[in-house]
């Protein structure tokens, strides 16, 4: 029997959809089918998961499997861990899930440096919202996050390291109608008169920004956009405001693609620490225990 078979099924009961698995899975979603209808073959053309159904159902041979896969994939993970010590040459794979300051700003450095030491170690990094990496996380699709929040996500169930902070700036085109007449800074009332864009939901930004800062219900909110870097296009060339990380505003800024803006009242508008996340109860082969140590040991 294939384990990538039995871990497959695992995951597909937690997402429930073969399509959503298969757009996190380096394999088509037909490649996914097979998969299932090999383990009903294995087990005598028993079948598995209930298809008469537009929801998602396992049937009663399928709950019994659920329940012993767990149980095998956590002895095979264990053996092989405790197998991992006695093997200096395992190669091995590390996937981060992380928000784009940590993934493109942060985190980076580490890795590269973590990686020129450990050439057997494989990295691949997701760039996704706070949200999702931590989903990413509990599903088993990731080893590690790099989140900008917990969103609603109760914090004693993680292990973390903060790799930074950041504070959000208010940011708008060098050409905006705000900056006329060498202004240095601006009222929040006068920001209510533009249209504003901040980005999608799941973003640890957003969720920060909205905790932090109850009088973004009086901006003009019109768009919402799941990328910092378009966001930045998108208030370079209009008349649009937006909030950014101080991270990404300052190096905008110095490319001359926007302007930040100073808020008479608000000296800060919010400030927020950023985080190395794992699994409190995960455990970690050698390779990964010594990363997320490295991790540690550099902040």
């Amino acid at each position: 029997m294939n384990l990538e078979y039995l871990r497959n099924f695992v995951k597909l009961t937690q997402y429930k959809s073969f399509s959503k698995l298969a757009k996190e899975l380096p394999i088509s979603q037909s490649t996914l089918s097979h998969q299932i209808s090999q383990l009903e073959k294995a087990f005598g053309g028993v079948v598995l998961i209930n298809r008469t159904t537009k929801k998602f159902e396992l049937t009663k041979a399928g709950n019994l499997l659920l329940k012993h896969a767990q149980q095998i994939i956590e002895i095979y993970d264990s053996c092989r861990l405790e197998i991992s010590k006695f093997i200096d040459q395992l190669e091995e794979d590390i996937i981060i899930s992380a928000s784009t300051i940590p993934g493109s700003h942060i985190l980076p450095r580490y890795i590269a440096d973590f990686r020129n030491k450990n050439p057997i170690i494989n990295f691949k990094i997701l760039i996704n919202n706070s949200q999702k990496s931590l989903e990413n996380l509990e599903k088993g699709t990731a080893d590690f996050a790099g989140i900008g929040s917990f969103m609603s996500y109760n914090e004693r169930d993680f292990d973390y390291i903060k790799i930074g902070e950041d504070e959000f700036k208010f940011i708008c085109s060098p050409n905006h109608e705000l900056l006329k007449n060498e202004k240095d800074a601006a009222n929040f009332d006068d920001l209510l008169k533009f249209p504003f864009v901040w980005r999608e939901k799941g973003s640890g930004m957003r969720y920060t920004f909205k905790q932090q800062f109850p009088d973004y219900k009086k901006l003009d909110i019109e768009l919402e956009i799941n990328d910092n870097d378009s966001i930045i296009s998108t208030v370079s060339e209009s008349n649009y405001i937006g909030i950014m990380s101080d991270i990404m505003a300052d190096k905008a800024e110095s490319a001359g693609l926007i302007k930040s803006l100073k808020i008479r009242n608000y000296p800060v508008i919010d400030k927020r620490p950023l985080y190395f996340v794992k699994l409190k109860q995960k455990q970690l082969s050698q390779l990964k225990k010594k990363f997320w140590d490295e991790i540690g040991s550099n902040f």
